[in-house]
């Protein structure tokens, strides 16, 4: 955790009751929240580039690119619901997301195409490794929801990876 004055104990009203137990009210919000600041800056890094596409392959790079974006901001709500249901709090702001989040943010004005794709294709590897790590996380403490949503983006990041990867090849 990059910043612990944005990680407090969850306050009485929110805390959603379950059979997991205390451990898992700790170890899930600590391993799932940056997983969402990820999702929400990989999101906007993937939309960033979509938006900024260029060159010959402009349109299969566009609709890639925004097909992948949809993907990403799909799980964000599943994620940050699933801290929640566990009796966690989650994410408050662009503060928190960036104490928290992993992907590096992409401010230059021009990146040329592949290099696009690359900086993708890295950080959604990194990412299937840091969901890989929750998903131990949550076999620790027997949360089985949490770690079956996880199979399932980790096999939805795999993919966008083999995309990239393939159409980097070319």
């Amino acid at each position: 955790m990059k910043d612990a004055t944005l990680i407090a104990a969850t306050p009485q009203k929110l805390a959603t009751p379950n059979d997991l137990g205390e451990k898992a009210r700790q170890a899930i919000p600590a391993a799932i929240n940056p997983l969402v600041a990820d999702a929400f800056a990989l999101y906007v890094k993937t939309k960033n580039f979509h938006w900024h596409m260029s060159g010959n392959h402009y349109r299969d790079y566009h609709l890639l690119l925004d097909e992948q974006s949809d993907q990403i901001f799909a799980m964000i709500d599943v994620l940050a619901e699933r801290v929640r249901k566990t009796g966690g709090t989650t994410i408050r702001s662009i503060e928190h997301i960036k104490s928290l989040q992993h992907i590096r943010d992409e401010n230059e004005a021009f990146i040329q195409p592949r290099d696009m794709l690359r900086h993708l294709m890295e950080d959604n590897k990194d990412f299937c490794a840091r969901m890989r790590a929750a998903h131990k996380i949550c076999d620790e403490v027997n949360d089985i929801a949490t770690a079956s949503l996880l199979e399932n983006y980790i096999d939805e990041a795999e993919r966008r990876v083999w995309f990239l990867f393939e159409t980097l090849a070319e």
